[in-house]
């Protein structure tokens, strides 16, 4: 018996030793990305990754923190690799720096957000530019002010599953437009529950319109400014036109690209227009475009309930700056209409009347004023010779000089004179 257990040792230590490293190969092939994978040097694996998550890739990994939060550590092997992270074959130790053997050191921090907050400086080493946005942003501000539900980093970007949101040109990617809104919900839940209903919302929650626009695409990314500041007010028209004056996208859903410009012409968008210009500090009480379309809950012009297409709708829009507004006060606004025989055609045919009249009064003074040009510079420019004959002949002829009375007299003494001789 001895005898077989002295041969079956170092049989099973080979076995042993054999199925560590195939655990360790196949980990690390779950961590590294399918193409271009490479494993990590033989001498970095007692603290590469795939030493790392032969603990961490089990589901029962959890943390507690002094103020009672639990929070589960797992690290899917699978999802670190599709990472951005992972894709960029980071090392854990990278963001771990403190983590060299195990066992590990105590976890620093009284909850989950503490812990987190110490590892934002260590994102701003490699996210420079997005720190800079983010300290400057309505978020960065309530942190600097010691909000502990600001958010951070990895409320937004979980280190280990986040993967990348831009393609190779430098767009968003579909599935990273389609995530945004569930991101936001975390913290704005009840924004979120309305957005979800809006005809924008419905775009990307429901069908991943790339058409439709996202939170980011309005608020900004990193350097999201203060909704409910002035410049955000007076800035919004162009915020909407980004879109709304898009030819190419408009003409999908049949709609004008003229938005902007009528609005800008009436005498909402006109006195918005001179608050930005002269006193961009200055508050203005004049109607942008979401106090009558919505904030977050925008639909559709022909919404029966809400769209401004429908008369009723839209004097309870009105009625919102102009208590006293009666039934027909949305008639002497022309919205966003461009006048047609079928909308608004008294104004139509005066400004089709216009549009031959005004050219036809100031082509024929152009006319006139190039003919009267043309005839002067012709005279200028003939020969002086010419000009004095064909003067001469048209000039009348010169009256006879006037006779000199004192000389007639006295050649009539003369004459007088003579005779008497």
């Amino acid at each position: 018996m001895s005898d077989k257990i002295k041969f079956l040792k170092p049989v099973l230590m080979v076995t042993a030793a054999a199925t560590l490293v195939l655990t360790l190969l196949f980990v690390a092939s779950q961590v590294l990305p399918a193409e271009g994978m490479r494993l990590l040097p033989e001498q970095d694996l007692q603290t590469g990754n795939a030493e790392c998550l032969l603990c961490h890739g089990q589901s029962d990994q959890v943390v507690s923190f002094p103020n009672g939060d639990t929070v589960s550590i797992r690290v899917s092997p699978s999802e670190f690799g599709k990472s951005a992270h992972g894709l960029e074959l980071m090392a854990c130790t990278d963001c771990h720096t403190n983590i060299q053997g195990y066992p590990h050191p105590e976890v620093v921090g009284k909850s989950q957000k503490g812990y987190s907050a110490s590892y934002v400086e260590l994102c701003q080493d490699c996210h420079e530019e997005q720190a800079s946005q983010l300290s400057d942003s309505i978020h960065g501000q309530v942190l600097a002010a010691g909000n502990e539900n600001a958010p951070l980093c990895m409320d937004c970007h979980d280190p280990h599953t986040q993967q990348p949101v831009r393609n190779a040109q430098g767009n968003l990617t579909r599935s990273a437009r389609h995530e945004i809104p569930n991101t936001c919900a975390r913290c704005h839940s009840q924004i979120f529950d309305q957005y979800a209903l809006s005809v924008h919302g419905v775009g990307i929650v429901e069908e991943n319109n790339p058409d439709a626009p996202t939170c980011t695409d309005c608020h900004g990314v990193h350097q999201i400014t203060d909704p409910k500041s002035t410049h955000f007010r007076l800035q919004s028209p162009e915020l909407c036109a980004d879109c709304h004056t898009n030819k190419a996208v408009m003409a999908k859903y049949g709609l004008s690209t003229d938005v902007l410009n009528t609005y800008v012409s009436d005498f909402h968008g006109t006195t918005v227009t001179l608050f930005e210009k002269v006193t961009p500090d200055q508050p203005t009480n004049t109607a942008v475009c979401f106090d009558c379309h919505g904030v977050h809950d925008i639909s559709r012009t022909d919404d029966p309930e809400k769209g401004l297409q429908i008369k009723e709708n839209l004097l309870l829009t009105c009625k919102k700056c102009h208590p006293d507004a009666t039934t027909n006060f949305p008639d002497s606004w022309m919205s966003h209409y461009i006048p047609s025989k079928e909308h608004y055609p008294l104004v139509y045919y005066v400004n089709l009347f216009y549009k031959f009249f005004i050219p036809t009064v100031l082509g024929g003074m152009a006319i006139f004023v190039v003919s009267d040009f043309s005839r002067r510079m012709i005279e200028r420019r003939k020969k002086p010779g010419q000009a004095s004959e064909e003067d001469a002949s048209a000039s009348p002829a010169a009256p006879e000089a006037p006779k000199d009375v004192k000389g007639e007299g006295k050649d009539e003494d003369a004459k007088q004179e003579v005779q008497d001789e």
